[in-house]
Parts: structure tokens; sequence; C-alpha cells
């Protein structure tokens, strides 16, 4: 009876890792996926801004030039404005790059999502892999002794997987300076 005991233990301590561990990795897969959805509908909140901001200095720019080619004057007005719209222009355009550049940091939360299912997936591979030892006619010391040696190589193949993937999610480089996010 203690036999029976000892590896209904171990089978249900097996069943509830594989759902601890799997829930887990799960969970951070979810959470990556929000994230990624949260940058996407920053960036094109950001891009779509930055667009329309450079439409309106363009539009003012040609209405200097067609001023201008209209048979106007430069006065020192229309230069400095012009001036003043070429520098607004190149500030619009870094906001629109710093909006492409959330597309870098969705990348990295993506590729980080498929790791992770990969890597649980490679973690329940494990424990298969370790578990098609056992045999109808093992024993139950052996069974035990298996059990107990697919836990083992759950927990380490969790483990590890948690450790390969960091949270951080950055860019660098970026107009506006280096931004790290979760």
């Amino acid at each position: 009876m203690i036999r029976k005991n000892l590896l209904g233990s171990q089978v249900k301590r097996l069943l509830s890792g594989l759902s601890d561990h799997g829930n887990q990795h799960l969970a951070e897969v979810e959470t990556d996926l929000v994230q990624t959805n949260f940058l996407l509908g920053e960036a094109i909140e950001k891009l779509g801004t930055s667009f329309m901001a450079i439409h309106d200095v363009v539009s003012a720019q040609q209405q200097a030039v067609d001023l201008l080619l209209a048979g106007g004057t430069l006065t020192p007005e229309i230069a400095e404005k012009m001036k003043s719209l070429r520098t607004e222009l190149g500030l619009h355009v870094n906001a629109a790059v710093t909006g492409l550049q959330f597309q870098d940091m969705t990348s990295q939360l993506i590729g980080r999502t498929v790791r992770r299912v990969t890597g649980l997936r490679n973690v329940l591979g494990a424990a298969g892999t370790t578990g098609s030892a056992l045999t109808e006619e093992s024993d139950t010391e052996e069974v035990t002794a298996l059990l107990n040696e697919i836990n083992k190589v759950l927990v380490d193949q969790s483990s590890k997987l948690e450790s390969l993937l960091w949270k951080a999610v950055s860019q660098t480089h970026m107009e506006s300076g280096d931004i790290e996010l979760f």
C-alpha cells in the first residue's frame, strides 16, 4: 500500500508540475502578446500624428514656394519662416522615426514569445522523452524513480527556459534616448 501511495504522490506531483509550469509560461506568452498589442497601438498613433504634422509643414512650405513662384519677393520674414518650417519638419520626421522604432520592440516581444512557446514545447518534450522509458512491465519502484526523474527534468528545463527569457524589451539609439520597457 505504501508503494501505491508513493506512486500516486509522484503522479500527482508530475501532473501538478506540468500544469504549474505550463500555466506560468503561457501566462508570460499572454503578457508578451498584450504588450505587443499595446506597443503597436502606440506606434500607429505616433506615426499618424507625425505624418499629419509633416503634411502640415510641407503644405506651409509649399504655400511659401507658391508665393515666390507667383512673382513674390523673398522677404526676411519668408526666409525666416522657411527656416522655421525646415526645423519643424526635422522634428516631426524624428518623431516618425521614433514611432517606426516601436516595430523593433514589438519584434523583440514576438521573438521572445516564439522562444517561450518553443521552450515550453521542449520542456514538455523532455518530460515525455524521459517518461518514454516507462513500460507496462515496470514495477512500482521503477515507476516511482522514473516519475521522480521526470519531475526533476520538468523543473530543470522550466528553470532554464525562464532564465533564457529576460523580461526587458529595449530600444537604443533613438533620437529621444534609450528606452527600456517591461
